[in-house]
């Protein structure tokens, strides 16, 4: 049995049982999923990808999105999940299914990915904060799987040592990988000894590290490991990731070098916007969504086209509205907008004419919107 439901775009999703299900901390756990041989085409993916999982709670359907921690080269579906609230739907989902039981889950997606480059030299630094460690395990496994050149870092901020989540798995990778990866741990609420651990991981912390511990490099007397980083990785939530991406394009890694995976809802730009428009007012949109025709005015063009739309209640696909995540991509089939930020869209796909509703600007008095692409 196959189901398609509108989340953004057509999502494919598919029964599994649940083989192995484990308890990490006090409010977080794991699901790992049997791929039966028919669909393991389906359930390929790439490391740093998530699923959304299809569930009942509280007597209602819900559909929500988990990180696999688990490579690519494993074989199976697995993924690291907190429990936020007990009354929460993740907590029902908890409770309620077991070992044996089916979930249906969607075949992989997400863009929080990287160009593997076995035959290179890298140097790739990761930042994650709580549950966000997820999609960076799955990332630091498939690097030391495949690329034997590329040595990694790893700053994992949390409140305390009990709410570490994968400490085992990550300590043994440091273990039989450490002349290639170094882990350091961050702890918010817990007297850490050494003050150079303890509190947040933000711009001044990023500060220190990049004196501290990434300054001198064994394999070039005249630079630095931060000259060196290739590929930054940031995982949590909103406003860590803001203040991190920030901090390191301030210290001179290339906006298309720093990725970012969001945990949560987040409206505000990740980068400052620096560019000004001239102003247009009345602006006529149509646009298609779950097979309708809609039209509308907007006002002006001093906001985004997602926020604007979403003031007038209409059912507009998002997630983070921050150019992320990719739930409110969509077609411009008329028109002329300004894309702000892009974390997600390929150059292919702005060539096409793809956009992001809640990064774009419009530049023109009309548009034409089609969130219903295939």
């Amino acid at each position: 049995m196959e189901q398609q439901i509108y989340k953004g775009k057509l999502t494919q999703f598919h029964p599994l049982k649940v083989a192995k299900k484990e308890d990490l901390t006090k409010n977080t756990f794991s699901l790992e999923f049997d791929i039966p041989e028919n669909l393991k085409d389906h359930f390929k993916f790439e490391a740093g990808q998530y699923v959304s999982v299809k569930f009942q709670s509280h007597g209602e359907e819900v559909i929500n999105d988990y990180s696999m921690t688990s490579a690519p080269y494993e074989g199976k579906i697995s993924l690291g999940i907190k429990v936020n609230s007990p009354d929460g739907a993740t907590s029902q989902l908890y409770q309620n299914y077991n070992v044996g039981d089916e979930l249906l889950v969607s075949e992989p997606g997400g863009r929080f990915t990287l160009v593997s480059k076995p035959s290179e030299f890298r140097t790739i630094v990761a930042f994650a904060a709580g549950i966000g460690i997820t999609p960076i395990l799955s990332h630091f496994k498939n690097i030391l799987h495949n690329e034997p050149r590329t040595r990694l870092f790893l700053f994992f901020g949390n409140k305390s040592s009990e709410d570490l989540v994968y400490r085992d798995q990550l300590d043994n990778l440091a273990r039989t990988c450490g002349d290639r990866l170094q882990i350091f741990y961050f702890f918010s609420q817990e007297n850490t000894g050494d003050q150079f651990f303890y509190g947040r991981l933000d711009e001044k912390k990023l500060s220190l590290i990049i004196n501290q511990i990434l300054h001198l490099d064994d394999t070039d007397e005249e630079s630095t490991i931060w000259d060196a980083v290739d590929e930054v990785l940031i995982c949590g939530k909103g406003e860590m990731i803001k203040t991190l991406a920030n901090a390191c394009y301030h210290h001179g890694i290339p906006k298309k070098n720093i990725h970012f995976e969001l945990f949560e809802e987040f409206n505000d730009d990740i980068y400052p916007v620096e560019k000004e428009f001239p102003l247009i007012e009345n602006i006529e949109v149509e646009f298609t969504m779950m097979g309708k025709n809609y039209s509308t005015q907007l006002p002006d063009n001093k906001d985004k086209i997602l926020q604007q739309l979403l003031i007038q209640n209409f059912p507009v696909p998002y997630s983070c509205k921050s150019g992320i995540c990719g739930s409110c991509e969509c077609l411009l089939e008329e028109g002329e907008v300004e894309l702000l930020e892009n974390e997600y869209l390929t150059e292919k796909e702005e060539m096409q004419g793809h956009i992001l509703a809640c990064m774009s600007i419009v530049k023109s008095r009309k548009i034409k919107l089609n969130f219903d692409f295939s």
